[in-house]
């Protein structure tokens, strides 16, 4: 057991080791790559000084993370409210699967790009066409896997929900949100990981407080160790994102086993 317990801990440590000493060969035979060490010098300001306001971009680096994952928030909420009933529509009725499903392999691989222009000009404010960009891009795997969860109910369930002569709701709550939740929260994984990339193309070309815009910020300014450490906060924040979804996940199914 603990033999087991060190492996997990020393593997990831193993492959972050080995990484970094890639960045650090890479950053030798690349003059503006900075170093690991540098990157730390250039930037220990934002972090050890994390909640510091000194300016609208010249922020610590947890009060522009807040500010982007309140975008987030806003938006993965929005995206699931309308993809969840959604997808379980789409999967409960061929008609309407067949009817829309073109649209949304249509509107499903737009990039974030091509939407936060349409929501600057329907909403006229970089906070609420950032909110509809989150929203629309990040709504798509939660509809797929709402829909091919209902489509992956036995049909004995079916048939059991027939033979009690349940009511459309019963049978709605009893059987079919309990039998998708495990796909549905494989969307929400999804689409949530999505929000979180959405947001900072959103930043970045709206120039708006956060680590998306710090991030743009830095990269006009050439200060190459700032765009370094944006990088590695956002993937830090997405890796957490997904371990915080993956357990509310776990902690339901344990629930609903229970």
């Amino acid at each position: 057991m603990i033999a087991r317990r060190i492996g997990h801990l020393l593997l990831p440590l193993t492959g972050i080791v080995m990484v970094g000493l890639l960045w650090l060969a890479a950053s030798r035979s690349i003059p503006d790559l900075p170093s690991p060490l540098r990157t730390w010098e250039e930037s220990k300001l934002y972090l050890l000084e994390p909640f510091e306001k000194r300016g609208e971009m010249d922020q610590g680096i947890a009060l522009l993370a807040y500010y982007s994952l309140v975008r987030v928030s806003k938006g993965f909420a929005l995206g699931i409210a309308l993809a969840t009933p959604l997808g379980l529509l789409l999967g409960m009725s061929n008609t309407l699967n067949r009817m829309f499903d073109p649209v949304i392999q249509i509107l499903r691989p737009i990039s974030p790009l091509a939407w936060l222009p349409l929501g600057l000009v329907v909403f006229q404010k970089s906070e609420p066409a950032a909110m509809f960009a989150i929203a629309i891009c990040s709504m798509w795997p939660t509809v797929i896997n709402a829909a091919a969860g209902v489509r992956a109910i036995p049909q004995d369930y079916w048939n059991v929900a027939k033979v009690l002569r349940l009511s459309r709701f019963t049978t709605f709550t009893r059987i079919v949100i309990p039998a998708t939740l495990p796909y549905i929260f494989t969307g929400y994984r999804l689409s949530l990981g999505i929000a979180w990339l959405v947001i900072v193309a959103s930043e970045m070309l709206t120039g708006t407080p956060g680590v998306g815009g710090f991030l743009w910020q830095e990269y006009n300014s050439l200060v190459y160790a700032h765009i370094l450490l944006a990088i590695l906060t956002i993937g830090l924040i997405g890796f957490m994102l997904d371990r915080l979804m993956g357990m509310i996940e776990a902690k339901l199914a344990f629930s609903r086993a229970a």
